[in-house]
């Protein structure tokens, strides 16, 4: 049992971890199951609290999304990562998840993280309480289920598709994080301006690693200038708006070259600045998906 952290020990948590959602109005993305009206909206709204399967990048909510399932349905909430997790841990689950039912009639929402590590042994186990109720479950995945979750489990459960976060949500993540005075960095006054074009290809289009930037930003501190991140996605034949400069054809590969050579020489930075000074945080991110695609996508030699 983990003791919850107050005053100065809650400061030690990570940001990504003190700015996670507390309800379901406060979870960014995944409008297309989320927002009024959608499949999974509606059915926590109708009280149909159901096993599923959440399939998605790294950092896209998964596991704040179960938790805020359980809290939103009243249930007992039990978290179980396969990559530690055996047979002996689920057995453990399901009597506590008894035990909660007996004494207080309240469902148990058993949650497991990387469900695709589990063999099918391991996945079977969960078969007969799934059957008779004694757990909700919600397994979170970045792999295919289809060809890592057995048919048996997943005939049991809906598969839910999180998607990877856009540039609104992830300014939105950015600001909060900065402003938030009780669970954030609020305190600190640090004002960020970051650049539209390379705020995903910084932050990956996740809402953790948006928190871990914010939070490293406000350490970190160096010499250069604010706004000075964008400078080498600036040289790639477009305007401060981003439209392409007159009189000049750039192509999309070469678009991308200068951005390529940032990511791969780490230069792509967040400025952020606070009184008395200015901070700038430098991306120790080498390559991304993207850059690897437009590196590809060049004449040799460029």
């Amino acid at each position: 049992m983990t003791a919850e952290l107050t005053g100065s020990s809650a400061a030690l948590r990570p940001l990504a971890d003190r700015m996670r959602p507390r309800n379901l109005d406060e979870y960014l993305g995944q409008a297309h199951l989320l927002a009024p009206g959608k499949p999974l909206r509606q059915a926590l709204q109708d009280g149909r609290l159901h096993s599923m399967v959440l399939w998605g990048p790294p950092g896209t909510g998964k596991t704040t999304l179960a938790r805020l399932i359980a809290g939103h349905a009243q249930a007992q909430f039990l978290s179980l990562s396969a990559v530690m997790a055996g047979v002996k841990d689920i057995r453990a689950a399901v009597e506590q998840a008894r035990q909660e039912r007996q004494a207080h009639g309240r469902p148990t929402v058993l949650f497991l993280d990387e469900v695709h590590r589990f063999n099918k042994a391991q996945q079977d186990t969960f078969l007969p309480y799934l059957e008779d109720g004694t757990l909700i479950f919600i397994g979170a995945t970045t792999e295919n289920p289809s060809f890592e979750v057995i048919s048996a489990l997943l005939s049991r459960a809906r598969v839910y598709v999180l998607k990877a976060l856009g540039v609104e949500d992830l300014v939105v993540v950015l600001q909060t994080a900065l402003h938030d005075k009780e669970r954030g960095l609020g305190l600190e006054q640090i004002r960020a301006q970051p650049h539209a074009k390379s705020l995903e290809a910084m932050f990956g289009r996740t809402v953790r690693r948006g928190r871990v930037c914010a939070q490293l930003g406000a350490r970190g501190v160096t010499d250069s200038p604010v706004g000075q991140h964008s400078a080498a996605c600036e040289r790639d034949g477009t305007d401060a708006q981003g439209h392409d400069a007159p009189g000049e054809a750039v192509s999309p590969a070469q678009r991308m070259a200068p951005c390529v050579l940032a990511r791969q020489t780490s230069i792509s930075k967040l400025a952020l600045s606070a009184p008395g000074g200015s901070r700038t945080w430098t991306s120790l991110s080498m390559r991304s998906s993207c850059a690897r695609k437009a590196a590809g996508a060049l004449p040799r030699g460029q």
